[in-house]
C-alpha cells in the first residue's frame, strides 16, 4: 500500500527469504503506486526486492500506462478471470529450478465488478495443470471482497492446490489453517502498510467521508510505518499439498509473529 508498504517489502522480504529458506515470493502488489495500481518502475523495485511474482485484482488498470507493460512481463499477473482478450495473463507457471510452480491470481464476484465465473476459470486451469505431476506446487491468490466467496473458493478447490490465500481486504485475517484435502487456507493475508490508517488511507479525510457523506478532498496514503504482512506456506515436495501454513507480521502498530520453525 503506497510508499511504506513498498519501503516493507525491500526491507524485510531479502532477509526473511534467508532467514527461512524460501523459495517463492508472491505479493498482491495493485496498490503500490499511491493506493491506486501499479507501474512498471515499481514492478522492477519489487523484483530488485527478490519477489518473483506479483498478483493484482481491481486496481490492476488504474494507471493506463501500465496496461501495455502487463503484455511484456509475464511475471506479473491480473485475475484470470477477466474476458478473454483483456491484455496479460492470469496465470504463470514459475519455473524454480528443476521444479515449477503455478500462481494463479482470481477476483471474486460478490460486490465486485461482474467478472467471468472465477470457480469455472480454476476449474479449467486445472484440468492443464495437476498438483503434484504438472506443478509442485498450486498457490491461488484469490482477490475478493466477501469473506463467504474466498472461504468457498478455498474448499472448491482443497486437495487440488497448495494454497488459497485471500487478499483485497487490508486486514489479516486469523483462520490460517489447512483444510481437510491438504489446501492451506487464509481468508486475508492484510496488507503492507500503515495501519495508523483506514485501509492504508489517511484517517481524517476517509472518516470525514463516513461522517459527512461528501466526497472530500481525495484520500492520501497513510505515511507512518508499515507492518509487513504476508502468509508463510510450506508444502510437500512429493505431493505439493500443504504441511503448514502462518501469518507473518513485522514492524509498524499490529503484534510481530514469524514462523515457528
Amino acid at each position: 500500500m503506497g510508499r511504506p508498504g513498498r519501503e516493507a517489502v525491500k526491507k524485510h522480504i531479502p532477509a526473511l527469504r534467508r532467514q527461512f529458506a524460501i523459495d517463492l515470493v508472491v505479493a498482491n502488489a495493485e496498490n503500490a503506486a499511491a493506493g491506486r495500481g501499479l507501474t512498471e518502475r515499481l514492478c522492477g523495485e519489487f523484483f530488485d526486492s527478490e519477489v518473483d511474482v506479483l498478483t493484482t485484482g481491481n486496481h490492476v488498470w488504474d494507471q493506463r500506462e501500465f496496461i501495455p507493460y502487463i503484455d511484456r512481463d509475464p511475471r506479473v499477473l491480473r485475475p484470470a478471470n477477466f474476458p478473454k482478450g483483456t491484455p496479460g495473463a492470469g496465470w504463470r507457471l514459475h519455473p524454480m529450478g528443476e521444479r515449477n510452480v503455478l500462481i494463479v491470481n482470481l477476483m471474486g464476484r460478490l460486490f465486485m465488478d461482474a467478472l467471468d465465473d472465477p470457480f469455472a476459470r480454476l476449474a479449467e486451469l486445472l484440468e492443464q495443470f495437476r498438483l503434484g505431476v504438472d506443478a509442485a506446487a498450486i498457490l491461488v491468490d484469490f482477490h475478493a471482497e466477501a469473506s463467504s466467496e474466498k472461504m468457498a473458493m478455498g474448499h472448491f478447490a482443497d486437495g487440488r492446490v497448495s494454497a488459497v490465500l485471500g487478499s483485497h481486504c487490508h486486514v489479516p485475517t486469523a483462520d490460517n489453517q489447512i483444510f481437510p484435502g491438504g489446501t492451506a487456507y487464509q481468508t486475508d493475508a492484510g496488507m503492507c502498510g500503515d495501519y495508523d490508517s483506514v485501509i492504508g488511507m489517511q484517517k481524517k479525510p476517509a472518516v470525514l467521508r463516513f461522517v459527512t457523506k461528501m466526497p472530500g478532498e481525495r484520500p492520501q496514503v497513510a505515511e507512518g510505518e508499515a507492518t509487513l504482512c504476508g502468509i508463510f506456506v510450506e508444502t510437500d515436495n512429493h505431493t505439493g499439498l500443504a504441511l503448514s501454513v502462518e501469518p507473518i507480521r513485522i514492524g509498524g502498530r499490529l503484534a510481530p509473529h514469524l514462523p515457528q520453525r
